[in-house]
């Protein structure tokens, strides 16, 4: 009996330890980086993105059943209950009775996760084997709107939903859609060098944002279209090499490095029916120094805004100009003292005719409330903090709502305020960072909430940010499995008093008796913040997973990194690294102060900017054993015009600037391990700049280890080689530090 008795108490204490073993688990590369879904553990869960309808009561996901058909549903937002968004059969099978469509084409084209929808909702233009497709809810009928081996690329409808218009060629062409459907071009003298309603690659990337390539906006009652014109006859090209082919493939972008010659822009308008282009007359700017940053049309259809700036960005001009004689003149102009940034969407018009504009004039991004005719009516919001989004406007209340840095600069929050600036209220009252997506009428908003412990959770609030339903709480039971490194978010002071925000995950197993290396990451760039309460993705994983293995991993946001309004910024102009350095060290002072940590041994990495600064800092000081400098921007002169040019003006106007900033010139100081890696096909910041930086080492006799990634670009994409860079990097530092 005792016999008995002992085993069954064995094997209640061994059932009992199991969650506590389960709760263990040391995280692995392959957990985190496996090329495999089936392997790679999904630490993120699925989180719902909700989408408003324009009649602010439904909204559309993507279904969690992988099996659906259509995998859109169509979601009451007060109720919840859900149907399908729409006959999937009917549209498969109109797609199957097109020639040159076969059955498995149909069923994707059906079957879809997104759409482009018409303004109504009610029918859908597909881009799909470089023609243009249309189809309308119930129809028993698709249409094929283009039939040619050229490619048609940033199509779209008209306001009214009556024509759909695209580029082809670098022209601009618009189509009608009802029986009698005639395509017609707008433009005729596209070519690879003249761009009509298309954006090249440094406007895109540095002016309309990443990926954005669309370059013409519709007039409100559908009769006109604005478009940029880009010239890139002045632009020197770049050749991109692709190595791994036998035949290498060479890319040749037109790239304008800093002090180089930018396209040459001009704004046309042209009207729907076709015609002659009406030019801007922009005679007051010299064509060689001119930016067009946004563009868009008054509610009246009368005039076109757009926004200007000199090519050192040091202003912003608010212009109109009338689509019948090309004339302009300006409404209001911006400077600061250093330079004067765009904000996403920054205006907003109001039913009266006056608008709301997103400025940075007073060194915060702040309101203001304009009349018409381009009259400051009142500052909008004000204070010592950022707006960060505009989210939605309830014109009958007269309440604006947005996202703001008041209440933490680590986490984004949503607000509520008065167009006559009074009532400011948080509308969002958890800790972390809050993403607000409001109805048509402004009365509900979904919103899209996380932190540093807790993946995306999304839920429904009335506009005064009363719960009214979880919409998906995105439980990730396997986090609960391992055993993660407690975050820690710290403020750390430089030597003249600026607060940096920063952030320690400290070893699970962590023993203040001991002494632990450190493992940090920066960035380091003009406004771009790291240390953020919101969820992280793979690198957080890997930086937790080398706290199991015990390093204190470490990020500190320097002064111009932060975020703290652009004035944060200002700082650096026409010296890059200097100033970031200084307050890194400063971090680092404060954190070699602290008992548990060992000097000695003080790691950095980054990538991007972040490359270029662990560069840097591996040249400039010797706080650090080891570093990792991923896409590297050795020499300012090598990146391109508009991002450069912001911060550092021209390498004309400020040689010294760049000489002092640029790595390359400092490769004899190099102290520590290096590690530099380097995308193959990197078309932003060139390869160039990673050989460059080389050879200098090289001939000052300094060893440093080299990885370069075939058909990579300026990001690791293909998960075959991500999980190589991780564990290549774990190796590193694994054998280093």
């Amino acid at each position: 009996m005792k016999i008995r008795q002992s085993l069954l108490v064995s094997l209640v204490l061994a059932l009992l330890s199991l969650p506590a073993i389960a709760q263990n688990k040391l995280l692995t590369i392959d957990d985190i980086f496996d090329p495999s879904p089936a392997r790679r553990v999904n630490f993120s869960g699925n989180p719902l993105n909700p989408r408003w309808l324009k009649d602010g009561a439904h909204y559309i996901v993507v279904s969690k059943d992988r099996n659906a058909f259509p995998k859109l549903l169509k979601v009451d937002a007060i109720s919840g209950k859900s149907e399908p968004l729409y006959d999937a059969a009917k549209m498969e099978a109109a797609f199957a009775s097109l020639p040159g469509i076969n059955k498995e084409e149909a069923h994707r084209l059906a079957n879809q996760t997104s759409y482009q929808f018409n303004p109504a909702e009610t029918a859908v233009l597909i881009n799909s084997a470089n023609d243009l497709f249309y189809y309308e809810f119930g129809s028993d009928r698709a249409i094929r709107l283009t039939s040619n081996p050229d490619e048609e690329v940033g199509e779209g409808f008209s306001p009214d939903g009556r024509m759909i218009s695209f580029i082809r060629g670098n022209n601009l062409y618009v189509e009608d859609l009802g029986l009698q459907r005639r395509e017609r071009a707008l433009t005729r003298d596209g070519d690879a060098k003249i761009l009509n309603g298309r954006l090249d690659w440094v406007y895109q990337e540095e002016l309309y944002g990443r990926g954005n390539f669309g370059a013409y906006w519709w007039s409100p009652d559908s009769t006109k279209i604005a478009f940029l014109q880009l010239d890139e006859h002045p632009v020197p090209g770049y050749p991109v090499v692709d190595q791994i082919p036998l035949d290498q493939n060479v890319e040749m972008t037109q790239y304008p490095k800093a002090g180089d010659p930018n396209p040459i822009v001009k704004l046309g308008m042209v009207n729907a029916a076709g015609g002659d282009v009406r030019w801007v007359d922009n005679y007051k700017y010299p064509a060689e120094d001119l930016l067009i940053v946004r563009v868009g049309w008054f509610p009246d259809n009368k005039k076109v805004w757009y926004l200007a700036q000199n090519r050192e960005q040091t202003f912003l001009d608010f212009n109109s100009a009338n689509p019948d004689d090309g004339k302009s003149s300006n409404v209001f102009h911006e400077s600061t003292k250093a330079w004067i940034g765009i904000n996403d969407d920054p205006v907003r018009w109001l039913k009266d005719g006056s608008f709301l504009w997103l400025s940075d004039r007073s060194g915060w991004t702040h309101l203001y409330h304009y009349g018409a005719g381009g009259n400051l009516i009142k500052q909008v919001t004000k204070g010592d903090w950022d707006v960060r989004s505009l989210d939605g406007i309830d014109q009958e209340k007269g309440t604006v709502y947005f996202s703001s840095s008041q209440h933490s600069f680590i986490a984004n929050q949503e607000y509520a305020i008065k167009i006559d600036a009074t009532g400011m209220t948080r509308i969002t009252t958890t800790e972390g960072n809050h993403r607000a997506s409001f109805s048509s009428s402004g009365s509900h908003f979904i919103d899209s909430w996380n932190d540093v412990n807790t993946p995306t959770q999304v839920r429904l609030y009335d506009s005064s940010g009363k719960l009214v339903r979880a919409i998906d709480e995105n439980k990730v039971d396997v986090l609960g499995q391992y055993r993660l490194g407690k975050v820690e978010f710290l403020n750390v002071k430089t030597r003249d008093g600026v607060n940096m925000e920063a952030m320690m995950i400290k070893p699970p197993d962590f023993d203040p008796s001991k002494k632990y290396p450190v493992w940090s990451y920066t960035y380091s760039g003009p406004q771009a913040p790291q240390v953020r309460n919101a969820w992280g993705t793979t690198r957080y994983f890997w930086h937790q997973m080398l706290a199991q293995k015990g390093y204190i991993i470490w990020i500190c946001d320097n002064r111009t990194a932060a975020d703290k309004g652009p004035n944060s910024a200002w700082p650096l102009y026409k010296n890059f690294g200097e100033l970031e350095l200084r307050d890194l060290e400063d971090g680092f002072t404060w954190l070699k102060s602290q008992p548990y940590v060992d000097a000695s041994r003080i790691g950095l990495w980054g990538w991007s900017y972040g490359g270029y600064m662990t560069s840097y800092a591996l040249t400039h000081s010797q706080t650090f054993k080891i570093g990792i400098a991923g896409g590297t921007v050795s020499d300012w002169r090598n990146y391109d015009s508009i991002y450069t040019e912001r911060y550092m003006l021209t390498p004309q106007h400020n040689p010294e600037g760049y000489r002092k900033s640029s790595p390359i010139n400092f490769a004899k100081d190099l102290h520590g391990k290096l590690l530099l890696i380097h995308g193959a096909i990197d078309d932003n910041v060139h390869t160039a700049n990673t050989i460059q930086f080389l050879y200098e080492l090289q001939k000052a006799g300094k060893q440093v280890q080299l990885m370069v990634y075939p058909k990579s670009r300026h990001g690791v994409t293909d998960p075959v080689l991500i999980k190589h860079w991780y564990q290549m990097m774990t190796d590193f530092v694994l054998g280093n530090l």
